[in-house]
């Protein structure tokens, strides 16, 4: 079956259509200041009114404050909300009760142990998304982890991967993990923070022929 692909850090309405147009399932924006992706929630809340529901729309929040998380929902109103930070279960659980909209959960993902831990968000969460552990940016460095920490790992949560995909690598990562979805950022961008249209197609390209 082919999987879930998403396209995080989009911010202009061409980026949201190329998604689109070459078979994305979601896309992704990110409301993260010190990130060369950031849109303000102005443009946020265009971008996702623009997107409407042609395809499902994640607004990323990173160690968000009550007041900016709530800011944001209300804005965006998101399909759903990427918690990319050193968000706690508990914290999770609450932001959904109040706005009962889908959380996923960013991991960093560096050892068997991490998958442990991970557990901690079952029957909160509603995907958990592997990626690179993080560095400066908690996202979109262009790093990959390990795929074969997930050979032979039971999941008990939905999930997905991230963390250095592109074009050339995602039938390779599939290959290895089976994920059933996959996110990208960096490896479908010309430049930090730039999307490229182009190589947007040759990522849903390639995963479609995997």
């Amino acid at each position: 079956m082919t999987p879930l692909v998403k396209i995080c850090g989009l911010k202009t309405k061409a980026e949201i259509d190329a998604a689109i147009r070459h078979g994305a399932t979601h896309i992704g924006l990110n409301h993260y200041a010190p990130s060369p992706r950031y849109v303000d929630l102005d443009t946020a809340a265009e971008l996702r009114k623009y997107a409407g529901d042609r395809v499902r729309v994640a607004l990323l929040l990173v160690n968000a404050s009550p007041q900016v998380t709530g800011a944001a929902w209300s804005a965006v109103r998101p399909d759903i909300l990427q918690f990319h930070g050193n968000e706690t279960p508990e914290w999770i659980n609450a932001v959904k009760q109040n706005t009962r909209t889908e959380a996923w959960k960013a991991v960093g993902l560096k050892d068997a142990g991490t998958l442990q831990r991970s557990l901690q968000y079952r029957g909160i969460v509603d995907r958990l998304l592997f990626d690179a552990p993080a560095q400066a940016m908690p996202g979109g460095t262009g790093t990959r982890f390990d795929w074969s920490l997930l050979v032979g790992h039971r999941h008990s949560i939905d999930w997905g991967i991230a963390g250095g995909l592109n074009a050339a690598n995602v039938c390779d990562a599939l290959a290895a993990t089976n994920a059933p979805l996959v996110d990208v950022s960096s490896g479908v961008e010309s430049a930090p923070g730039v999307k490229d249209v182009d190589k947007i197609a040759a990522f849903l390209k390639a995963v479609a022929a995997c």
